[in-house]
């Protein structure tokens, strides 16, 4: 029976979107701009990387043709399965996207907080200090997460207040000191406020603990997303109600709520992520589904605005993927893509609405263009007839 695997290039997106205008983000470009500032020796640091972008596999398997699709172009017919992807659901976030790609997308407004300070609702706040037992909040506002810490971590690790923001996503994100209020702590933390923030319709609260003194506060791998189940049964539900494996690799148990998920396995950092990917195909089941979250290139290079990081990583993992081209077994199916776009060229430090690509490799994979997609839904009912189930409610097979 044949495996599938889903890799997301967490916020790597090939181009605008037909709707992008809609969110500021007209002319967004993650991949474009980043091959270009490499041409142009503008992401180029010592120790770290320098020159053009080299990515020889990405390329083979499809990734430059993608990027030509999403531009409408035609004519580059590499020996891959590619295309580029659009988005149905009305957000960029997180949820929406890796929901949409397993065949459910989001199709109803999340709620959101107002770009004011402080930003939460007063009863909210009240509501978490009183039930969570806690001293105080501080933030209470949009901000940058690494930036938030770095100007208020010292004063929570001196009063015991937990810090608190919000993005341009869905989100609700509680920042705390690993050492001095304690992971546990936080975790309890953001439980009560996932049950707080449901009347807001909230789509995740994120625990984002840290570690370090002054001017040298860091974020750990102890992320953990707290988010509100899919809307309706996923990919992922109904391989698990087939009896088949579904392995979930980083963040992705999180974002589904654990719905859909018969083991996850967590891992820090991209060459991690990839290390575990290659495990799983080497130990996954007949009619298994492997699907992992590559999350570094969305919070340490795209959110960032960090260009070369950015590269660097593009072509870490591309150095990476002829080791797990191997490892794949006979009639195993393997779809790269993306969840929106984070483009680290792009004014302040959002999400950009983007096309994604669609790179499908594997044995098999069939050769060939499947063009611009209407929906992430696609990627989940192709997989969906690959591992013998019957059609999904959204989405169109790319064969």
């Amino acid at each position: 029976m044949p495996r599938g695997f889903i890799l997301v290039m967490d916020s790597f997106g090939i181009g605008s979107a037909p709707d992008a205008a809609r969110f500021g983000d007209a002319g967004a470009d993650t991949h474009g701009h980043i091959r270009a500032a490499c041409a142009a020796g503008r992401a180029d640091r010592a120790g770290l990387r320098q020159g053009a972008l080299v990515v020889p596999n990405l390329d083979r398997l499809g990734l430059a043709a993608a990027a030509g699709v999403a531009r409408g172009e035609t004519g580059v017919a590499p020996s891959a399965c590619y295309g580029a992807a659009a988005e149905r659901s009305k957000g960029k976030d997180t949820p929406s996207g890796h929901w949409e790609m397993a065949g459910v997308p989001v199709l109803t407004d999340w709620g959101y907080f107002p770009k004011t300070r402080p930003c939460f609702p007063a009863e909210l706040t009240q509501a978490l200090i009183r039930e969570a037992n806690l001293p105080g909040l501080l933030g209470d506002r949009h901000a940058s997460g690494t930036q938030i810490i770095e100007e208020l971590g010292a004063e929570h690790v001196a009063t015991g207040r937990p810090i608190v923001y919000t993005s341009a996503d869905s989100v609700f994100q509680i920042a705390a000191h690993e050492r001095h209020f304690g992971l546990e702590r936080l975790y309890d933390v953001c439980l009560v406020a996932r049950k707080l923030v449901d009347r807001w319709n909230i789509g995740r609260v994120i625990a984002r603990p840290f570690v370090g003194e002054p001017n040298a506060f860091r974020r750990t791998g102890n992320r953990r997303d707290y988010a509100t189940p899919p809307p309706e049964p996923t990919l992922l539900d109904r391989l698990k109600a087939a009896g088949r494996e579904v392995l979930s690799v980083g963040k992705v148990s999180d974002i589904f709520a654990a719905q859909g998920i018969t083991r996850k396995v967590k891992a820090d950092g991209n060459a991690a992520l990839m290390q575990a990917t290659m495990d799983a195909a080497l130990e996954a089941p007949d009619g298994a589904l492997v699907f992992t979250n590559f999350v570094d290139f969305d919070t340490l290079f795209g959110h960032r605005r960090d260009v070369a990081g950015y590269a660097a990583a593009l072509e870490e993992f591309d150095r990476a993927l002829p080791a797990l081209e191997r490892a794949l077994r006979p009639g195993d199916l393997a779809i790269i893509t993306a969840d929106h776009g984070c483009d680290p060229t792009w004014e302040g430090t959002d999400h950009t609405r983007e096309y994604v690509p669609v790179i499908a490799f594997g044995p098999a994979a069939r050769p060939g263009p499947v063009g611009r997609r209407d929906s992430f839904a696609d990627i989940g009912q192709t997989l969906a007839g690959h591992l013998g189930l019957p059609s999904l409610p959204h989405g169109r097979a790319f064969w």
